[in-house]
C-alpha cells in the first residue's frame, strides 16, 4: 500500500479517493498474484414472439445468440477501458452462456485469471455487453426488451476468500439466506418419498443446450430426501404425455416437469397434463406464479403451468427455466412435506 493510499484512507475513508478529493487508481503492486474466478449472471425479458423467434432460428439479423457470447467475451478484455479505475488483469479464460427460457435468455459468464486484483468487474461487463448485443440483435421483432438482475453470482481467490450467492438450495440444506431472498423457508423433509422429474424441451433432449431446470430439480429434491433419479428430457409434442403417463403407472408420491408451459405453438405441457389428473389443485400454480412475479420477472404470470393429483401422486408443471424453478422451489419448500400428506390421505 503506498504513502497516499493510506493517506486516502486515513483522511476520507474511501480507498479511491484521495485527501484532496479526487481519485486515483489505488497501487496493488505489493498483493500477491492468485488464481482467481468470477461468476455474474443477468436476464433479458423478451415477448414470446421474440423467445420463438430465437427457438426457431427466425431472427432477422441471424445468429443472435452466437453474436451476444462473442460480444461478451470481447467486453471482458476492454473492461479497463469502460470502468475508470479497474485495474487491467491478464484473462486467462471467458465463458459466456445464453440460456433461452420462457421469459427470455438468461447470460451467464464465468473469468478466470491469476493476477492480484479481482475479475468481478469483467464478469458483470461480460454479461452487461452481451445482453446489450442480445437486444439490439433482437430489437426488430421485440422494441421492449428489458435488460435486468445483473450481478456477481459467485468469486473466489484473493484476500476476501470465496463467496457464493445463496440459491434455493443453498437456503433450504444449509440454512443461508441473503437478504435479497427475504425470510429462510422450513427446511422440508420428503424422507421415503419418490419423485419423478421431467425436462419437456426439444433443445434440451437434442443436446442444443443442458438440462439446467431439470438438474436443479433433481439436486434439490434429493437433497430434501426424495429418491429421485435423474431427470427425464424429452422433445415437446406427444412424447410429453407419454412420458407423463409412463411415470405416472409407477405411482411415485410426486411428479414434477419443466418447460412447456408457456405461450409458444410447442407448448403442450399443460395439455399433455389435464387428461392424466383426477382433480386440480389450482391454488398451487397461483402461489408459483405469484412468487415468480414477486421475484421481479413479470412473464410469470404467463406460465400456464398445473397441479392437481392423479391417483396418489402429486402433479405440478413448472417453467422451463432454472430461474423459475428455483422460484416455484420457494414454494414447495414451505408446502410440499403437507400436501403430499394430504394426497396419501394424511390428517389436516
Amino acid at each position: 500500500m503506498t504513502d497516499s493510499t493510506s493517506k486516502a484512507r486515513t483522511t476520507s475513508g474511501l480507498t479511491h479517493v484521495r485527501a484532496d478529493g479526487t481519485a486515483h487508481m489505488v497501487d496493488i503492486s505489493a498483493k500477491e498474484v492468485t488464481a482467481r474466478r468470477a461468476a455474474a449472471s443477468g436476464m433479458v425479458l423478451l415477448s414470446a414472439a421474440a423467445v420463438a423467434a430465437l427457438r426457431g432460428g427466425a431472427v432477422p439479423k441471424g445468429d443472435a445468440l452466437g453474436v451476444a457470447r462473442v460480444a461478451g467475451i470481447q467486453a471482458v478484455k476492454r473492461t479497463p477501458d469502460l470502468i475508470p479505475l479497474a485495474h487491467p488483469v491478464v484473462v486467462h479464460a471467458v465463458e459466456v452462456d445464453l440460456d433461452v427460457v420462457d421469459e427470455g435468455v438468461r447470460i451467464s459468464a464465468v473469468v478466470r485469471t491469476a493476477d492480484r486484483t479481482g475479475i468481478e468487474m469483467e464478469a458483470l461487463t461480460a454479461v452487461s455487453v452481451a445482453a446489450l448485443a442480445l437486444v439490439d440483435m433482437v430489437k426488430a421483432v421485440d422494441k421492449h426488451a428489458r435488460i435486468t438482475d445483473i450481478r456477481v453470482t459467485a468469486k473466489s481467490g484473493g484476500r476476501s476468500g470465496d463467496w457464493k450467492e445463496p440459491d434455493v438450495l443453498d437456503a433450504v440444506t444449509t440454512g443461508s439466506r441473503s437478504a435479497r431472498h427475504g425470510p429462510r423457508p422450513p427446511t422440508p423433509s420428503l424422507a421415503g418419498a419418490r419423485a419423478v422429474v421431467i425436462t419437456c424441451s426439444t433443445r434440451a433432449a437434442a443436446g442444443v443446450y443442458p438440462d439446467r431446470g431439470g438438474a436443479v430439480l433433481v439436486e434439490t429434491l434429493r437433497a430434501w430426501g426424495a429418491e429421485v433419479p435423474d431427470a427425464l428430457v424429452v422433445p415437446d409434442g406427444p412424447s410429453v404425455g407419454r412420458t407423463l403417463a409412463s411415470a405416472l403407472a409407477t405411482s411415485p408420491d410426486l411428479l414434477v416437469t419443466t418447460g412447456g408451459t408457456g405461450l409458444t405453438p410447442t407448448d403442450g405441457t399443460p395439455e399433455a397434463t389435464r387428461p392424466l389428473l383426477d382433480y386440480e389443485v389450482p391454488g398451487l400454480a397461483e402461489a408459483i406464479r405469484a412468487r415468480g412475479v414477486a421475484k421481479g420477472v413479470p412473464t410469470a404470470v404467463l406460465s400456464r403451468g398445473l397441479t392437481g393429483v392423479a391417483g396418489h401422486t402429486l402433479v405440478i408443471n413448472l417453467p422451463g427455466s432454472s430461474g423459475g424453478v428455483r422460484d416455484a422451489l420457494g414454494v414447495l419448500a414451505e408446502v410440499l412435506p403437507h400436501t403430499l400428506s394430504q394426497v396419501r390421505g394424511g390428517d389436516h
